[in-house]
């Protein structure tokens, strides 16, 4: 700018009042003047971008392609240096149908992402599952969690357990590759097909257990009938978090009747099948329930010899009551099953066990006419004698207030 020419427009200012404060002020407001403008641009150029930026996209299924180009094809085997084979056959289908359709093949192979595949140092198939087995903790930890102290994992960190290195992984319950979605009713219980399912996941381990099963009352009713109602294995051992008499000890045995209510006093389920919902707490009246139920308190980890639910009933071959061979409502059956623990048991020793029912004026009506008898009889007998101790009470008072007024009367007659 000339300086002449500034000098001109000063002396504008000078000859102006109001030029003049302006003058005066312009140091002050040069700095907000600066702070409005920045703040002004900034906001422009924030709404531009904003009106610029597009929703992001959605969620896209990986592509998975590559992989099944060769992992589709039928009976591709990979041999280990064991002698055995692993099927590596991927089908598309039933992977396409399963839980981890959306999951990338690398977010578990973590150590294959290019082609040829790095050699892999398992020797056996036990070991390749073994080096995934924490691969589902990135998605399922709580489900990790429980595992980590269940009756599998203490049989897996007892270095003295011969079964040690055959514990389960998750992906020997969960096939990762072909894992439909577990299938509940409206108030979440699961199907009777899921049921039915989980038993026999159970059977590839424990097949002895599962042919009893199968063959008991419960096995029946959801293995050939896919009843809800009636309970599997997860039911009784958990799922997760599963416990057994071998990982839990004696406190298993101890909290197994609690294990047996769950279903056996829900008058929603019982009422269906016209079974009595008083079986615990007829059990825990009597001299052996109630036994269990003060060891279960006091000192769970201390033996007892009072039978549970299963010494009389079976544990996993349990037969309807009314079963010719095995069904304690048969008196012969209840006989054996009451004298192995009474070997001195008789005939008649099984009359006096009132199968888990309340007396009533049906069934058992001597017992029912004696119970109402003490019942009328001992409140009788308390109310009677409180009478007769309070009535004694109120006698002995009397009797001490009346001597001093009786000894007052002699010394008063005495004076005169």
């Amino acid at each position: 700018m000339h300086p002449k020419f500034l000098e001109n427009e000063l002396s504008k200012v000078g000859a102006n009042p109001m030029g003049t404060i302006l003058h005066k002020r312009l140091p002050f407001l040069t700095p907000v003047i600066i702070l409005l403008v920045v703040v002004l641009a900034g906001a422009a150029v924030f709404l531009t971008a904003a009106g610029n930026v597009q929703a992001a996209p959605p969620a896209q299924t990986p592509d998975n392609s590559q992989c099944l180009l060769c992992h589709q094809d039928e009976g591709k085997i990979w041999q280990l240096p064991s002698g055995e084979g692993l099927s590596i056959t991927i089908s598309p289908e039933m992977f396409g149908g399963s839980v981890h359709t959306k999951v990338a093949c690398q977010t578990c192979h973590t150590n294959i992402v290019e082609y040829p595949h790095p050699a892999n140092a398992a020797q056996t198939t036990r070991e390749y599952t073994l080096q995934y087995e924490n691969s589902c903790a990135q998605c399922h930890p709580n489900q990790v969690e429980e595992i980590a102290d269940n009756a599998h994992a203490k049989v897996k960190n007892d270095p003295t357990n011969p079964n040690a290195g055959n514990t389960p992984t998750c992906a020997d319950c969960h096939n990762p590759h072909t894992q439909s979605t577990i299938l509940k009713d409206e108030s979440g219980k699961l199907t009777g097909l899921e049921h039915a399912a989980s038993a026999r996941t159970c059977a590839q381990c424990h097949n002895e257990i599962y042919e009893a099963y199968a063959g008991s009352v419960h096995g029946e009713g959801v293995l050939v009938n896919n009843n809800p109602d009636v309970p599997s294995c997860i039911d009784c051992h958990g799922v997760h978090n599963l416990s057994g008499p071998s990982a839990s000890g004696n406190q298993f045995r101890l909290t197994s009747p609690q294990i047996c209510a769950k279903c056996h006093t829900d008058e929603s389920i019982m009422g269906k099948y016209g079974l009595s919902t008083d079986v615990l707490n007829t059990y825990i009246a009597d001299f052996h329930g109630t036994t269990v139920t003060l060891f279960e308190k006091l000192d769970p980890d201390q033996q007892t010899n009072m039978p549970v639910c299963f010494d009389c009933h079976g544990v996993h071959d349990i037969k309807r009551v009314d079963d010719p061979q095995k069904g304690i409502q048969v008196k012969d059956n209840l006989l054996v099953t009451c004298q192995k623990c009474h070997p001195g048991a008789t005939p008649n020793f099984p009359d006096s066990w009132l199968s888990h029912y309340i007396p009533s004026k049906e069934r058992a009506p001597l017992v029912f006419y004696v119970e109402w008898f003490y019942k009328l009889l001992i409140p009788l007998v308390l109310g009677a004698m409180i009478i007769l101790v309070g009535s004694d009470i109120y006698r002995r008072l009397r009797i001490r207030n009346a001597k001093p007024a009786a000894a007052d009367d002699v010394e008063e007659k005495a004076s005169k």
